[in-house]
């Protein structure tokens, strides 16, 4: 493509270094869609016939198909995706194919192709975390009786129910789909037009090129439109934090399902065992999830080292930004692919959940509270259930098991009503603020999911 300038041919060792065929080949798609609407503009401009340009589309379209079923032979020595299709285009329909690349760079060319690519991935990948949540929801209704431990600091808290929890990471998801949608309206701009940094002499409709490709707004800056990844680190952010997500969601599942816990159980066809101990069976799906979260933290991290250093505007080292972009999508698609399968084999054991929720401590702050509510500063009804707590750890018995006397000579508030506060029924029904989790504010959760998911 540059044998003009050069009078030696380039270095075996050189295209091996250099090629990116080798991973850029899944833009094939995209880089037909691409020239096809690229074609119908040199048209429009006088620079192609109908018949030339009718001839690109055919061949085209061809190789496409060649390409989708396996056929087609890339070779190293054209480099990317786009000199292999349009060096075989030219040589199946001759001349025509060699007119392709007017007022065209590979610059813009694969700044459209990556964004044509990611904006069709922003589409998967909102319709995978839609199925995650469904998967979320699904559970949580299943399930929606169960009461288990919240914990903070990994020591049992308050209780909650097990939906509730659930439903928190359902809003984490929501979060993440806005963050999704969000960078798929920031990258929807069409690029092509802008040539290797300043345009070209020859005019072409770039609007038009928008409506074919169906992107709303084209870039106004060519310098900008060549140079620019920003698109492409913003979605890595938001994949990183569904990975993250991911990961913590993760980790509750392994401590649920441990036998320490036992809170669930998770379906065989989502568990491995060991090699040598017959009785195991390993949460591998939330453990190799929380780990390769690392993964898709690096490519981000990795992205952002690759552009901070780049004078404007397209230097090689943007080649390097494919294959993390590649890796993150894929992974986090895989993760929640086969989490959402996961979750829909997990049942609850309510057996284990009610004997853990069933720790009078848990309800230590709403012994608090029942002094707040008789005039008591909740700083002085904190010391004073702290007092109560720590009699309990002297004399090896629960909350419920203290007398009134005792009570009382913490505090003269006290009255044989307290005992009411253990009423594990009572307190779940007493949590009745936006977000908290009453039986009636879980069921109204479910059922706007439901909805809003169906």
């Amino acid at each position: 493509m540059w044998k003009g300038r050069f009078q030696e041919e380039t270095s075996a060792l050189l295209q091996q270094y250099s090629e990116s065929i080798s991973f850029d080949w899944r833009l094939w798609r995209h880089d037909i869609e691409g020239s096809i609407a690229h074609s119908a503009a040199l048209e429009a401009a006088g620079l192609l016939t109908a018949e030339e340009r009718s001839k690109i589309v055919a061949g085209l379209r061809e190789i496409g198909g060649e390409i989708e079923s396996g056929q087609f032979r890339f070779k190293t020595e054209l480099e990317d995706i786009h000199m292999n299709i349009e060096a075989e285009l030219t040589r199946r329909i001759g001349d025509a194919g060699a007119k392709l690349h007017t007022a065209r760079s590979r610059n813009d060319q694969v700044a459209l192709d990556i964004r044509l690519y990611l904006r069709s991935e922003c589409d998967a990948l909102a319709g995978l975390l839609r199925d995650f949540q469904r998967a979320l929801v699904d559970l949580a209704t299943r399930e929606r009786d169960v009461i288990i431990p919240g914990y903070t600091h990994l020591q049992r808290a308050q209780p909650v129910y097990f939906a509730h929890h659930l439903l928190a990471y359902v809003e984490m998801t929501e979060r993440d789909l806005g963050r999704v949608t969000d960078a798929r309206k920031r990258l929807n701009v069409l690029p092509l037009g802008s040539g290797a940094i300043a345009g070209s002499t020859i005019p072409l409709d770039r609007e038009l090129v928008a409506r074919l490709l169906e992107f709303p707004a084209v870039t106004q800056n060519s310098m900008d439109a060549v140079s620019d990844r920003d698109f492409a680190v913003e979605l890595l952010a938001a994949l990183s934090l569904v990975a993250m997500h991911l990961s913590r969601l993760s980790e509750d599942v392994i401590l649920w399902a441990s036998s320490e816990f036992q809170f669930i159980a998770i379906s065989d066809a989502y568990t491995t065992g060991s090699s040598l101990m017959p009785q195991k069976k390993n949460p591998d799906v939330a453990e190799l999830t929380r780990g390769k979260t690392g993964r898709v933290y690096g490519n981000l991290m990795a992205l952002l080292t690759i552009l901070k250093g780049l004078p404007m505007t397209y230097n090689r080292d943007m080649q390097e930004d494919k294959e993390p972009v590649f890796d993150s999508i894929d992974t986090v698609k895989s993760a929640l692919a086969v989490f959402t399968g996961m979750l829909h084999g997990i049942r609850a054991n309510p057996a284990a959940c009610a004997a853990a929720v069933a720790d009078p401590l848990l309800l230590a702050t709403d012994l608090a509270d029942y002094l707040v509510n008789r005039g008591v500063p909740f700083r002085k009804a904190h010391e004073i259930i702290g007092r109560a707590v720590a009699l309990c750890v002297e004399r090896a018995l629960p909350l419920p098991s203290i007398s009134l006397a005792d009570y009382q000579a913490l505090s003269s508030v006290f009255a044989d009503d307290l005992y009411a506060v253990f009423d594990l029924g009572k307190a779940m029904s007493a949590r009745r603020a936006i977000g908290a989790p009453s039986p009636e504010n879980v069921a109204a959760q479910l059922a706007r999911w439901q909805a809003a998911l169906a």
